[in-house]
């Protein structure tokens, strides 16, 4: 029984530290650090045409797109969702982990802010 409570926590702990990998360390191909700071951390993000990230997880963020884009986002559990933007667009994109893949026939750029702290309300 106590082995496999410790085996049940082992694969608990390697499944949520799969899901919060960093994109900057397991797809540098797609992902730089252009500023960091105690409050934020900026990446710039390059996917050629229809280029594939792997799973990853980002705190809550701001994303800028410098070019228009069309994206698919998988998420852990195997549902996936398509969207779009146009160039110099933003939104907010809540914290979570997922694997995207431009749709397009063209590159995709953006630049993306990540909150290091939780807003105050």
């Amino acid at each position: 029984m106590h082995r496999s409570l410790l085996l049940l926590v082992f694969v608990c702990f390697t499944a949520s530290a799969a899901l919060a990998q960093d994109p900057v360390k397991v797809d540098p191909k797609h992902y730089k650090v252009i500023f960091e700071n105690d409050q934020v951390r900026v990446l710039q993000i390059h996917y050629g045409p229809h280029e594939k990230s792997v799973m990853h997880s980002h705190p809550d963020a701001v994303v800028v797109y410098e070019s228009d884009v069309h994206m698919k986002m998988s998420t852990p559990d195997g549902q996936s969702v398509e969207s779009s933007g146009k160039a110099h667009d933003s939104q907010w994109t809540p914290a979570g982990a997922h694997l995207p893949e431009n749709l397009t026939d063209k590159p995709v750029d953006a630049v993306l802010v990540e909150l290091k702290t939780k807003p105050t309300h």
